[in-house]
């Protein structure tokens, strides 16, 4: 999904009531995955129908000026998973059965027609699960807090952020917001775009939040790791949009298979998406280069996803195919590292389970899409992973090797069978299940693993 700012243009200053013949009455807003890019400015319209609780979704700074509020909100997820084994069983452990609650809080003050001011605070938590690390569980934290502005220029228009804000592009592959486990990814950072007709140029610098779970509000950002990148964006048609970007990634005390050091990596992305009638596609490439300590980075990934919809057809039937290629080092003991690095990658990318890392692998994954009625849609995928290289390790999300693997005979690693259904019972309420089963090959079989089981049960409900 691109980045936007959510800062409307200026409305003018007549009333509603002027225009209330001649015009359709506003819709809702929908709740957001971005919760700031919704507009509740619209509740300002009388027509608009009224729901319990809008006293608080909208209120006006100003009488003559309906962009000039401040709204509340909530997000809730609830997940309930089961996992059999984590890590295939190849480090230990068993059977988990344990809750992800994630509850977000937030206050948008649109200050003017072109400023705002946005807050969330975030409470995370894993219970019953087995040592949760800094992505499971958050008590009480900082999750958002920025302030925006956008400004006419020339024929264009230039957006401006700064503060601790959320980024993700496209599928969110290798820059997101880490949706799929309980913690998000924020970003302490400035933020500027410039769009004019079908041209969009963005930059960003930022320190990424690493997060803690000792104490409330205990996330920080430091000059230890750094992260920043240029973007451009061309709309060639309605239906497509082609990108490249440049981004630099700095981390200090990194440790890979194949070196440990500081980390300075550069990655240059080209992605291109786009519809045609019944036919929908998605392809990134992405190569890196840069060092970690005494060795040089010479790395590469590529994402795809295509698919046909029959529209006439019932259920609305769509064939999918997705394949994705990410490298691994040839040699762990040479001066090149070849370990391929998903940044913030989107964990859910494959599936939610979190048994695949987009790092030294081969994946190939069709399916198909049934919309059985309105809000309904039944997904069946069958997946077949194999390692790009043998000398390099099998790896997990986000990128941790599977002990046991690396130099081990076998291309192979496992294939899968993933079910997801998905029903957007209301306006602001969702639920969805994924069931996952992955079969091992035998390189994971002799380095511990085992055939294993995902299910994943989520409720997601919005105000």
């Amino acid at each position: 999904m691109p980045l936007a700012l959510a800062c409307a243009a200026g409305w003018p200053l007549s009333t509603w009531a002027d225009d209330a013949a001649n015009q359709t009455s506003p819709a809702r807003p929908a709740i957001d995955f971005f919760r700031w890019q919704e507009d509740w400015s619209v509740l300002a319209d009388p027509r608009v129908p009224r729901m319990p609780g809008d006293a608080l979704k909208y209120l006006a700074f100003s009488k003559h000026d309906p962009k000039r509020y401040l709204s509340l909100g909530v997000t809730l997820r609830e997940r309930v998973v089961s996992v059999d084994p984590p890590l295939f069983g190849a480090a230990g452990g068993g059977h988990q059965n344990y809750l992800l609650h994630r509850l977000q809080v937030h206050a948008d003050a649109h200050l003017t027609d072109n400023t705002r001011l946005f807050v969330q605070l975030e409470n995370a938590l894993a219970p019953w699960l087995d040592h949760p690390k800094s992505v499971d569980a958050n008590r009480l934290d900082l999750r958002l807090a920025f302030v925006d502005t956008q400004r006419k220029l020339g024929d264009g228009l230039f957006k401006l952020r700064i503060g601790r804000q959320e980024m993700g592009f496209d599928l969110q592959r290798f820059i997101s917001v880490r949706d799929g486990p309980n913690v998000r990814q924020a970003y302490d950072a400035i933020w500027a775009d410039y769009e004019r007709g079908a041209w969009r140029i963005s930059g960003f610098v930022s320190q990424p939040v690493q997060y803690r779970n000792l104490s409330a509000f205990d996330d920080f950002s430091n000059r230890h790791l750094l992260f920043g990148g240029v973007r451009v964006q061309r709309r060639l048609t309605a239906g497509s949009e082609v990108s490249v970007s440049f981004s630099d990634f700095r981390q200090d005390r990194v440790h890979f298979l194949a070196a440990s050091g500081n980390e300075e990596r550069q990655s240059w992305d080209v992605h291109y998406k786009g519809n045609a009638q019944a036919l929908d596609w998605d392809v990134e490439g992405v190569k890196q280069g840069g060092s970690i300590d005494a060795k040089n980075v010479d790395a590469w990934a590529f994402g795809s996803l295509a698919g046909w919809t029959f529209k006439q057809w019932g259920w609305t039937p769509r064939i999918g195919m997705q394949l994705d290629a990410a490298s691994g080092n040839h040699n762990l003991t040479g001066r090149v590292v070849e370990t391929f690095n998903p940044l913030f990658p989107n964990g859910y990318y494959v599936t939610m389970s979190g048994y695949t890392g987009y790092t030294n692998f081969v994946h190939f994954k069709p399916s198909l899409a049934l919309v059985p009625r309105d809000g309904v849609k039944l997904t069946a995928s069958f997946g077949m992973l194999w390692r790009q290289t043998l000398q390099d390790a099998i790896y997990v999300q986000p990128d941790i090797p599977v002990p046991g693997t690396a130099g081990k005979p076998g291309r192979r690693s496992s294939i899968y069978a993933e079910l997801q259904v998905n029903w957007n019972a209301a306006r602001n309420l969702a639920f969805s299940l994924e069931a996952d089963r992955y079969f091992v090959a035998p390189v994971l079989r002799r380095a511990g693993g085992k055939d294993s089981n995902y299910l994943g049960v989520e409720m997601r409900w919005g105000w």
